[in-house]
């Protein structure tokens, strides 16, 4: 788990496929890896790997086809800028949200503009995360936590503040360029709770009716 608090930026280094799959080599830049253990889970861009490989300032990772399909990964050259996060431990500070670094889609960045020393990012993404989105709600972009500031279907906004631009990779994203999201955790497992018994039933999804049944709805 982790919160969606970026501790470095690092750099992919390297990326030698496999057999249909991949092994990254990441240089870690300022994160610290004093205490981190083979088998450990590090977040880059969002995406949860497990370290195979440390050194003092990199570790390598084996990912699968299924993460290299649902994320941005495979589309990441030599030279590229990556946001870390080191896994929880009982003593961190929860300063994000609960990020389990599991990639549920990618967006798209549509429009940037300055507002003052911040920037506003509009960003698409896939219809079917469409129904997790919620003005003032939480979202993870990259590997970082943010604040949804406004929803329009499948689209919403953020704002970025300087120490968030300084900190991340965010700084330099321009419409066009994907990224990775994951959803509210809390808002995934509420959509299972409120399908109750129909959670069983493949594809069925929360209907007006249902939403009736549950009481949500008069």
């Amino acid at each position: 788990m982790f919160t969606g608090i970026i501790q470095a930026v690092g750099r992919l280094a390297g990326m030698d496929s496999t057999g249909g799959d991949s092994r990254l080599t990441i240089e870690t830049g300022l994160l610290p890896l004093n205490d981190a253990k083979l088998g450990d889970s590090i977040a880059v861009n969002g995406v949860c790997l497990t370290a195979v490989a440390l050194g003092a300032q990199y570790f390598a990772a084996d990912v699968s086809r299924e993460t290299l399909s649902c994320t941005t990964l495979g589309e990441w050259k030599p030279g590229q800028a990556v946001n870390l996060e080191l896994a929880l431990t009982p003593s961190t500070r929860l300063g994000g949200h609960i990020v389990s670094g599991h990639v549920d889609g990618v967006g798209e960045v549509l429009t940037r503009s300055s507002d003052a020393r911040s920037v506003r990012f509009v960003l698409a993404a896939p219809a079917s995360l469409a129904r997790y989105l919620a003005a003032k709600g939480s979202i993870c972009v990259d590997g970082v936590s943010l604040t949804v500031n406004g929803v329009n279907g499948n689209r919403f906004e953020l704002n970025i503040v300087p120490h968030t631009l300084a900190e991340t990779t965010l700084a330099a994203l321009l419409p066009g360029q994907r990224v990775n999201l994951e959803v509210d955790l809390l808002a995934r497992y509420l959509e299972r709770l409120v399908l109750g018994e129909q959670a069983a039933i493949p594809k069925s999804g929360i209907t007006e009716s249902l939403l009736a049944e549950a009481g949500f709805k008069e």
